[in-house]
């Protein structure tokens, strides 16, 4: 599933949305994931958000911040 229509529910401008799909899509390269309906997308999604939603809107903080959740098994 892609980002986007996630993002649609919250309180994000265009320009947090264009960095939230960027963090997305970097994180989704870098765990391998090529599949959008994989339901680990959807985990990657939703957090990015959960953690957007805390303010970070630097894409490669977001990005590091997931890959470390998935890899310390917290996501």
């Amino acid at each position: 599933m892609p980002i986007r229509p996630l993002l649609q529910e919250g309180s994000f401008s265009p320009e947090d949305i264009t960095l939230l799909v960027t963090a997305f899509e970097d994180a989704l390269t870098a765990l391998g994931l090529v599949d959008r309906n994989d339901p680990a997308a959807l985990l990657v999604a939703k957090r990015i958000i959960q953690v957007a939603q805390q303010r970070e809107r630097n894409p490669t903080r977001l990005r590091d911040i997931i890959l470390q959740s998935f890899r310390s098994g917290t996501l």
